[in-house]
């Protein structure tokens, strides 16, 4: 099974902005991305990875997540990125537009023992590689869908319903499954539209994400919200569990639980759904 950790809200963060990391060290995100890529210009590319390292070395986030994504190793700042922040160690690095599992190693070589590899999903070629980039092995560790660059390398539409990518967010949660990463959803544009982000977000717990990539503080309790488990669905998973420990069903792969039918595997998704809600409870 997956390592339970709240992933419901992974705020993607301006590395360049030190105000805002340091504003971000009271936010009720279950994590933080510090960017050096994307939301970064060229020309503070350098001030970015130093301010990414000085966050790290100076810490105050709590329980959250920090994961940082660096700039492709094929791009002037990439090599410099992976040397400054693996040194600097925070939990894991995010590398873009992966395409293929051969692509991933270079990136694991150059990781401490303690940080683990993260990895976005946003090309055509990666979708067509998925299985071999889940299935790379550690320190892998989760899979970020990036729909813009994906739509991009596509050339498709996307609305909130985004149904050219129906096929593209349903195969990155089953390779990830497959292999045992966690799988965290793509952002939502609009910042204004929290009815569209609450929309895309129900649509992400539906296909089987862990939690949604955000690009503003306001999104985060949207998305804390959607994927927080339901207390009627732990209620239910707490009489699943307490059902199969009674000592009367002890040796029985199947039950009848208020007029439903249970399996064991049922018992393996209510210890998960269990473990999630006690994990954000304590935070």
């Amino acid at each position: 099974m997956i390592p339970v950790r709240p992933r419901r809200s992974l705020l993607y963060m301006p590395a360049s902005n030190e105000r805002a990391i340091d504003k971000a060290r009271s936010l009720a995100c279950d994590g933080l991305i510090l960017d050096l890529e994307d939301a970064v210009a060229p020309d503070a590319k350098v001030e970015a990875r130093k301010n990414a390292v000085r966050a790290l070395q100076t810490g105050g986030f709590g329980g959250r997540e920090i994961v940082v994504r660096i700039n492709a190793l094929d791009t002037p700042w990439g090599e410099a990125d992976l040397a400054a922040i693996s040194e600097a160690a925070p939990e894991a690095v995010l590398v873009p537009k992966i395409s293929s599992a051969d692509e991933l190693a270079p990136y694991a070589e150059g990781l401490g023992p303690e940080t683990r590899l993260w990895a976005m999903i946003e090309t055509c070629q990666g979708l067509l590689n998925l299985d071999a980039i889940a299935g790379f092995g550690a320190p892998l560790d989760v899979l970020v869908v990036g729909a813009n660059d994906l739509a991009k390398d596509m050339r498709c539409r996307l609305g909130i319903e985004r149904t050219p990518l129906h096929t593209a967010l349903s195969l990155t949660v089953m390779a990830g499954r497959a292999h045992g990463l966690g799988v965290i959803d793509a952002v939502f544009n609009d910042i204004a539209d929290l009815e569209g982000l609450a929309q895309q977000c129900r649509q992400g717990l539906d296909f089987g994400f862990d939690g949604k990539s955000l690009i503003h503080p306001g999104q985060i309790d949207t998305a804390n919200l959607i994927f927080t488990p339901d207390p009627a669905e732990v209620s239910w998973a707490r009489q699943v569990i307490a059902a199969f420990e009674s000592p009367e069903n002890a040796d029985k792969g199947v039950l009848k639980l208020e007029g439903r039918m249970i399996e064991r595997l049922h018992l393996d998704e209510a210890r998960r759904l269990i473990a999630i809600a006690d994990a954000i409870a304590a935070r």
